[in-house]
């Protein structure tokens, strides 16, 4: 099943459009590049007024305009709950703020939760000075390394308070959401321990960022695990959304509602090779990850944000290489560098 796009239009922010019976799609701006993000509000039942109440997935940035955008949703939509895919800031960086708003308390894998308060708190090598370091030693330039140093903790500044509290969700759980059954399945290479949620009686699956239309989620190296392999582990997860149904309406972070998951897993796949085959092909010489960006992104990368996931996305792909054995690894005066094995 090729894929296709059954939604032609596009909520506004601050307002809300029916997806399927039950659901409904918000689109919130984003300060970034990637300039928007789908949240999703799920029918949970009535409050003991007679009141439709509401379980939201995901949650927005910490900023000013998505704040308003929810004011103007919550009257109508109060919530029960909300649920947190994974911790990136787009997705949890408003979870402690509408906790405090609405009272409604957050649903999240132990993974994330706990990812997200190291982020915040600058906790050991998931701080700013051991990520310069890796990707010093990975061969990025001081130019960069200063930017990302001055740039400082992004992430505490988008995510400035998490919940103290949290109800967790497991791998194959099932949350009783409006009378209707979702299945909460986890993924990994993008995020530690992604959440996403699958309603088989609505035949709907909300992806989070493990599967998106157009684009390929980033997957990176981090500092406290240098020698880890997200590229093998994304590739394991996507895998697994194949036992699900080729007409399964997919509800992505990034991009539209869209049918034609198998087609979509298929794409992901053959993209992942291709650059694969590509570094293999830039690595008849000792090459560092800053060395091969321009292969894998042959536009020019123009701020430190998008240096950042460039980098992590580089070191993913030479991991997983490196331990298919394609690539052999080169350490010298703690610089590291790749080259082609055979």
């Amino acid at each position: 099943m090729p894929l296709s796009y059954p939604l032609e239009q596009l909520p506004e922010p601050g307002a809300s459009l029916e997806v399927a019976p039950g659901i409904l799609w918000l689109r919130m701006p984003l300060p970034f590049l990637l300039d928007h993000i789908n949240l999703w509000l799920l029918e949970d039942g009535t409050s003991e007024r007679g009141a439709t109440l509401w379980t939201a997935v995901d949650t927005g940035v910490a900023v000013d305009v998505l704040k308003d955008c929810w004011r103007r949703l919550l009257p109508d939509h109060p919530l029960r709950r909300q649920i947190v895919t994974h911790c990136h800031p787009d997705h949890l960086g408003l979870a402690a703020w509408l906790e405090r708003e609405t009272g409604a308390p957050l649903w999240i894998t132990l993974g994330e939760y706990l990812t997200a308060h190291m982020f915040c708190g600058q906790i050991g090598n998931y701080g700013i000075a051991a990520m310069l370091k890796l990707f010093r030693q990975h061969g990025l330039d001081e130019r960069w390394l200063e930017e990302l140093a001055r740039r400082g903790n992004a992430y505490g500044k988008v995510v400035p308070e998490i919940p103290a509290t949290y109800h967790r969700l497991f791998a194959g759980q099932d949350i009783a959401i409006g009378g209707k059954s979702w299945r909460v399945i986890v993924g990994h290479g993008h995020a530690p321990e992604h959440a996403s949620l699958y309603c088989a009686e609505l035949a709907t699956l909300i992806s989070g960022d493990m599967l998106l239309p157009r684009i390929s989620t980033n997957m990176s190296v981090i500092a406290p695990n240098p020698d880890g392999n997200p590229l093998g582990m994304f590739l394991d997860s996507i895998d697994g959304f194949k036992a699900l149904p080729a007409d399964t309406l997919v509800l992505p972070s990034h991009g539209r509602p869209f049918r034609g998951l198998h087609a979509r897993i298929g794409e992901l796949e053959a993209h992942h090779r291709d650059r694969c085959t590509d570094l293999q092909d830039a690595c008849g010489r000792p090459m560092s990850a800053a060395d091969l960006i321009p292969v894998l992104f042959p536009r020019e990368i123009t701020d430190a944000h998008q240096t950042m996931f460039a980098m992590g996305e580089a070191m993913a792909h030479l991991n997983y290489l490196e331990q298919a054995g394609a690539l052999t690894r080169i350490v010298e005066q703690d610089q590291i560098r790749f080259i082609r094995t055979h």
